[in-house]
């Protein structure tokens, strides 16, 4: 079973390794392992298994004081069923094995599939009644000063921990089908991501109450998978007040227009003007060319981010920020009108194709918000101002371009973009 690459991404885990088979073990070994389980497996009765615990034990003890042969038979079949019921239980999760796919990239604020895939790998029993945790929570990203909780009181500890489970989203799901001997099965998970950055799926555990719900079998798993999550689209104004755009950037596009340069030729097709017939050609090959011209390009932009901590005071207008900047270059992208882009002072990204345009969105994705303190232990503290003209490091010498695209807090809550020092939109 294969997954589409550029839509999700496999990764195997369970018992069995995936979807791989697993050579059986000695009896010893399985004897062994019923009596002492691995670490990451748990056997706990349910509120019935406690009932029927309990309901033994009082047989039990009245079988041996009365020494009455019919309590004995009882006794013996409440303690049959509690062990067939583990036995049963075991047999149940052995040879199950799944994969998790989560497609990539998440959009913060849009929902996602996320799948599950089961395979029963025993050839005679089929499996009944699982359930699996599963569980997705922001990855911390970029370097963290180490901190000590030795004089942390109780309470900071715990909302430390409740601000960590609060941003934690968890989800059980369970087979409502019965997986036949070498079946196959799917569940799946929609998911919306909070915000943009590095989120962690795991399936944290599996379990089952088969066969007779006495026994709550739970199995832990270590699969889990990072995926990046972009930023959210928002809403922005082009401000009808700015000023036509240079047009040093416009030229010639390689693509079908109605500009004044020719770009190939074509067969004829019905609803053609006969103006673009191309006699000479149509006489040498013997049948109907028309002309296609190339289409004049729009003012192409360049876009640069800037992260200054002295920029951004309010997180919330920097978050704003990265949605408003992959909004707007997904739009101009769409529209051949983005060129490349830049973060600070790194390398500039030549955008030409998609493959370059995820890239620029999978920086976005990584973004930090930096308090003023953080910034000064960077050394960074101030931007470049609005208006983009003190280009950090060679950005300007390489490009010696007009037409960038900066962006600057606007009001309390707002974000502004710049062209060229001009304010343009607003989000």
């Amino acid at each position: 079973m294969k997954a589409d690459p550029s839509v999700a991404v496999p990764v195997a885990g369970g018992r069995d390794g995936g979807f791989r088979g697993r050579r059986p073990g000695r009896w010893s070994e399985f004897l062994w392992s019923l009596v002492f389980p691995t670490t990451n497996q748990r056997v706990m009765p349910t509120v019935s298994g406690w009932v029927l615990i309990g309901l033994a034990l009082g047989i039990g003890s009245a079988a041996y004081n009365a020494a009455n042969n019919i309590l004995f038979i009882t006794l013996s079949l409440l303690l049959a069923c509690l062990i067939l019921s583990g036995v049963m239980s075991w047999f149940n999760l052995r040879g199950v094995s799944w994969h998790l796919l989560v497609p990539r990239p998440l959009r913060a604020g849009q929902e996602a599939s996320i799948t599950l895939e089961l395979r029963n790998g025993k050839s005679l029993i089929p499996v009944y009644g699982l359930w699996f945790d599963l569980l997705a929570r922001p990855v911390a990203t970029g370097p963290r000063r180490p901190e000590a909780t030795i004089r942390a009181s109780s309470g900071q500890i715990r909302a430390a921990f409740a601000r960590l489970d609060k941003l934690t989203e968890r989800v059980t799901l369970f087979q409502r089908e019965r997986l036949d001997p070498g079946g196959e099965d799917r569940l799946d998970w929609s998911y919306t991501p909070a915000r943009r950055g590095v989120v962690k799926v795991e399936l944290a555990g599996v379990g089952s109450l088969f066969p007779f719900g006495f026994l709550r079998k739970s199995h832990g798993t270590e699969l889990r998978q990072e995926a990046l999550v972009w930023p959210a689209p928002v809403e922005y104004r082009l401000l009808r007040s700015a000023a036509a755009p240079h047009q040093a950037e416009g030229g010639r596009s390689a693509r079908v227009g109605a500009g004044n340069d020719l770009l190939a030729l074509r067969r004829y097709q019905a609803g053609d003007s006969h103006r673009l017939i191309h006699w000479k050609a149509s006489a040498r090959l013997r049948r109907l060319m028309v002309r296609q011209f190339a289409a004049e390009s729009n003012t192409a932009y360049f876009m640069r981010i800037d992260t200054a901590p002295g920029l951004w005071l309010r997180e919330e207008q920097f978050e704003l920020m990265c949605g408003f900047a992959a909004t707007l270059a997904e739009d101009l992208f769409t529209e051949s009108r983005l060129v490349g882009a830049a973060v600070d002072s790194g390398a500039a990204i030549a955008i030409r194709r998609v493959v370059d345009l995820e890239s620029f969105m999978d920086r976005l994705a990584l973004l930090e918000w930096r308090t003023a303190e953080q910034g000064k232990e960077t050394g960074r503290t101030d931007g470049a101002g609005a208006g983009g003209a003190d280009l950090p490091g060679t950005f300007g010498a390489v490009h010696g371009r007009r037409n960038i695209i900066t962006f600057a807090p606007d009001a309390p809550r707002g974000v502004a973009a710049y062209v060229d020092g001009q304010r343009t939109a607003t989000a």
